[in-house]
């Protein structure tokens, strides 16, 4: 999507607080550039933002829980708008992190702007955070109101050393879900030779 577009679609929706999600595109393509492009661009329209890692998000939340300081990191958190939230995906969450994030953003639902970017489809956000039913509840409210920018192509970073990376690493497949295998036996309402026979 253009630049210009893109601008255009978060003014008109710059009223409704909302979030925005970059949907799952390969490594280096460009996603956290634009979020932090974003992010000065609201800086400059004298908005508080912040902008952390999920990882570092989440470890900052379970460090205020065991301090009993939970609430008031929440609360700070919730003063940025935007609050960005880079590497959707790219480390593992910790048990119980996928809690700690979704209490973060539903206080955060619809008061203030988020900015998130991921290298994984909202289809597999139950195993980014260990938890389908804690998965559902982030991407209800987080698309309520988003718009999902997807970034397609190669890696700026590999663009010199294409021919030394494998293909499947430089292409969009390893961000793609396997194709579902294979079923075996016949398809149901399908006779097979013998049962007509018989």
């Amino acid at each position: 999507m253009p630049q210009r577009a893109l601008a255009t679609r978060l003014s008109a929706r710059r009223q409704a607080k909302n979030a925005l999600h970059y949907e799952p595109s390969p490594t280096g393509t460009g996603k956290s550039h634009l979020a932090i492009a974003l992010a000065v661009k609201a800086v400059k329209a004298a908005k508080s933002v912040y902008f952390s890692t999920l990882a570092d998000i989440i470890a900052s939340l379970a460090k205020a829980e065991r301090e009993g300081q939970l609430r008031e990191r929440i609360r700070y958190l919730c003063r940025a708008s935007p609050l960005v939230v880079d590497e959707i995906g790219y480390l593992p969450v910790v048990p119980s992190g996928g809690n700690l994030f979704f209490q973060l953003v539903n206080a955060r639902y619809e008061k203030g702007a988020m900015i998130l970017t991921s290298n994984r489809g909202f289809a597999e956000w139950g195993e980014v955070f260990g938890d389908p039913v804690v998965a559902t509840a982030l991407l209800d409210r987080l698309l309520h109101h988003a718009v999902v920018v997807q970034i397609e192509g190669s890696s700026y970073r590999l663009r010199q050393h294409a021919d030394l990376v494998p293909e499947h690493v430089c292409s969009k497949a390893l961000i793609n879900p396997p194709p579902p295998p294979k079923k075996r036996g016949r398809q149901p309402g399908v006779k097979s030779d013998d049962q007509d026979a018989g």
